[in-house]
C-alpha cells in the first residue's frame, strides 16, 4: 500500500536558510527583518529522489600521518590574474561560487575564461540567456569558441546527464538562482532549491573531478543571495566589486580552501570584455593636469597586494543651512569622524563647509591607511594648495589626532618608489627593518605636525 503524501507549511529565512514553524518579523538566527518566506514541504511519502552516497563514502579510515600531502592537481583558466587569485589555478573537482551585482561582469568573465582557454573543453550552462545571446557576447569578446559547448537549460537532471555524456574539463553554470531540481516542491531560487542544486553540483564535481564555476546573484546588502549554507558548501567564494558606471572591477577572494584569501584581481571593463590590470597602481594616473588642489595619493594594501590610488576632495561653503557630507567609495561615517578630528584637534572650522569625497577608479576603500590621504586631500582643497605629484601617504588617524602606523609599511613604500614617487608620509611610530630605497620617508606624529611639514 502506497504511503500518502503529507505536506506541512514551514517558514524559511531567505538570508541564512534557517526554518521555523511560524512566521516571525525578524529571523532569530541572523537578525534580518522580513526575510521569512512560506514554503510547503513534504513530510510523508516523499517524492524526493534517493540520496546518493557522498564521494569517497566507501573509504576506510586511515592514519593522518599516512595521508599524502602532494600539491593539488590544478588547471589554468587562461587568465594570469584569476589563476593567481585561486592560488595557482583551479583545483580539479572544486566548486567555485562567483557573486556580484547585476551588470558588474560575472557572465562576461565566466564566458571569457573558456574563450581564452581553447585547450579546455568547457560546458557553459546558461539559465538566464538563450544560446544566441551567448553567441553574440562571445563574438564581441573574441577568442576561440571551438571547444566551448553551450547548453540553455535549467533542469538539473538534464544538465548533469549532458555533463556526464560530454565529459568536459570545466563546467560553468549561470546562475544558481535559475536552476531547479524536479523532486523539490518549490520554485527556482528558493532556499531549498538553491541548497539542493549546490549539493548536486558538488557531488558531480567531487565524483568526476570536473571543476565547476557557479554564478550567483547578490542581495541589496551586497551579500550573495540564498542561504548562508551555500557559501559553506562551495570550496571557493569570489565576489566582484566596483561601480557599474566605473571602468575598474575588483575580484576578491572571500573564501578559498586551496589558497589565500588575501588576494585580489583587478580588471578594466572595455568594449571587448574584461582586461587584466597586472599593475593596479596604473589606476592612480590623474585624469587632469598637474597643480590642482584637493587630490592626494594613498598607498593602500588590499590583502597582500599594494597599490596606489588617488583620493579626491572638494570643500566649499555650505549653500544650504546644513553642511553636506558625501563620500563615494569611502565610509561616510569615517569621513565625519576625520572631519571632527580636524576641527577638534587641529582647529580647522569645517562645520559650515560642504565636503565631498571620491575614490578615483570606482573603488570601495576600507583600508584605514588611506585616512592620512583623506585628511591631506581635504586640507589641500580647504587651502586651495596643490600637493606635489611625487608625494603619497600611508597612515591611520586616531581620535586624538595622532597618526598611527599601518601594517606592512615597507611594502607600500617599495611600491610607491617603483611607481616613481619621491616621498611618502607615514606615522612617526612606523618601524622599518630595512630602509626603503629610492624614496624619502617622512615621519609625522600628529595632524599639526603633518600640516607644518606639508603645507609650509
Amino acid at each position: 500500500m502506497a504511503t500518502s503524501v503529507k505536506t506541512k507549511t514551514l517558514w524559511f529565512c531567505s538570508n541564512c536558510g534557517n526554518e521555523y514553524a511560524k512566521w516571525m518579523g525578524r529571523c532569530p538566527a541572523c537578525g534580518e527583518w522580513n526575510t521569512l518566506v512560506e514554503r510547503e514541504v513534504v513530510t510523508g511519502g516523499s517524492k524526493a529522489a534517493p540520496m546518493k552516497s557522498a564521494p569517497g563514502g566507501a573509504q576506510k579510515p586511515m592514519r593522518l600521518k599516512d595521508v599524502s600531502t602532494t600539491t593539488e592537481d590544478r588547471i589554468s583558466l587562461g587568465s594570469a590574474e584569476v589563476d593567481r587569485l585561486l592560488g595557482g589555478g583551479m583545483v580539479k573537482g572544486s566548486l567555485v561560487l562567483m557573486g556580484g551585482e547585476p551588470g558588474i561582469g560575472k557572465s562576461t568573465l565566466s564566458l571569457q575564461l573558456p574563450l581564452h582557454s581553447p585547450a579546455l573543453k568547457t560546458l557553459y550552462v546558461t539559465g538566464e540567456e538563450s544560446v544566441k545571446q551567448v553567441k553574440m557576447r562571445a563574438d564581441r569578446l573574441g577568442g576561440s569558441a571551438d571547444n566551448c559547448l553551450i547548453l540553455s537549460e535549467t533542469d538539473m537532471t538534464t544538465i548533469l546527464k549532458e555533463a556526464e555524456e560530454t565529459a568536459p574539463d570545466l563546467m560553468i553554470v549561470d546562475s544558481v538562482q535559475t536552476m531547479y531540481c524536479q523532486h523539490i516542491d518549490s520554485t527556482a531560487g528558493s532556499v531549498s532549491q538553491i541548497k539542493e542544486v549546490a549539493a548536486q553540483l558538488l557531488r558531480f564535481a567531487k565524483s568526476t573531478g570536473v571543476p565547476v564555476i557557479l554564478i550567483g546573484h547578490i542581495t541589496k546588502e551586497g551579500t550573495i543571495a540564498g542561504p548562508k549554507i551555500l557559501e559553506h558548501i562551495v570550496d571557493v567564494v569570489l565576489q566582484f566589486e566596483g561601480e557599474n558606471r566605473g571602468a575598474y572591477r575588483v575580484l576578491r577572494s572571500i573564501k578559498n580552501r586551496f589558497g589565500s584569501t588575501s588576494e585580489l584581481a583587478v580588471f578594466e571593463m572595455t568594449g571587448t570584455g574584461l582586461r587584466e590590470v597586472a599593475n593596479p597602481s596604473e589606476m592612480l594616473i590623474p585624469m587632469h593636469e598637474a597643480g590642482l588642489s584637493g587630490t592626494a595619493i594613498s598607498a593602500m594594501l588590499d590583502g597582500n597586494r599594494p597599490f596606489l590610488f588617488e583620493v579626491q576632495a572638494l570643500v566649499s561653503s555650505a549653500v544650504y543651512g546644513t553642511a553636506q557630507r558625501s563620500a563615494t567609495g569611502f565610509d561616510v561615517r569615517r569621513l565625519n569622524m576625520l572631519l571632527a578630528v580636524l576641527e577638534r584637534r587641529a582647529g580647522f572650522k569645517l562645520g559650515q563647509k560642504d565636503v565631498f569625497l571620491n575614490m578615483a577608479g570606482g573603488l570601495r576603500i576600507t583600508d584605514p591607511a588611506c585616512d592620512l590621504a583623506v585628511i591631506c586631500a581635504v586640507l589641500s582643497s580647504t587651502f586651495d594648495y596643490p600637493i606635489p605629484a611625487d608625494i603619497c601617504f600611508a597612515g591611520e588617524v586616531g581620535l586624538s589626532g595622532e597618526i598611527r602606523p599601518v601594517s606592512q609599511a615597507a611594502r607600500r613604500a617599495v611600491e610607491a618608489a617603483r611607481v616613481g614617487f619621491k616621498r611618502i608620509y607615514v606615522s612617526s611610530y612606523t618601524h622599518f627593518d630595512q630602509k626603503p630605497q629610492g624614496i624619502e620617508v617622512v615621519k609625522v606624529a600628529d595632524i599639526p605636525a603633518l600640516v607644518r611639514a606639508l603645507f609650509k
